[in-house]
């Protein structure tokens, strides 16, 4: 089971009841719908730092040895980009 804390969460009047629409829309509680958006915000978050530091760690000429080297097939029909 899932250890759980609690945090008073202080909301503008206006938030809370788009928020109750939201999760009512969706099926679920005020408490569990904004405790997805905060996993979804955590995930967003996490993503980007990590892109960030594969970007960072990158070797652009190799990149570009690789996209421009010789051989491998011409595009199919329908791999073009409209």
């Amino acid at each position: 089971m899932v250890e759980k804390s609690t945090y008073p969460l202080r909301l503008p009047k206006s938030l809370k009841a788009r928020v109750a629409l939201l999760a009512e829309k969706d099926g679920t509680s005020i408490n569990q719908f904004i405790a997805i958006a905060v996993a979804e915000k955590i995930s967003a978050l996490e993503t980007e730092r990590i892109f960030s530091q594969r970007a960072d760690q990158a070797n652009l000429e190799d990149f570009k040895k690789i996209l421009f080297r010789p051989g491998g097939e011409k595009p199919r029909p329908g791999d073009e980009i409209e």
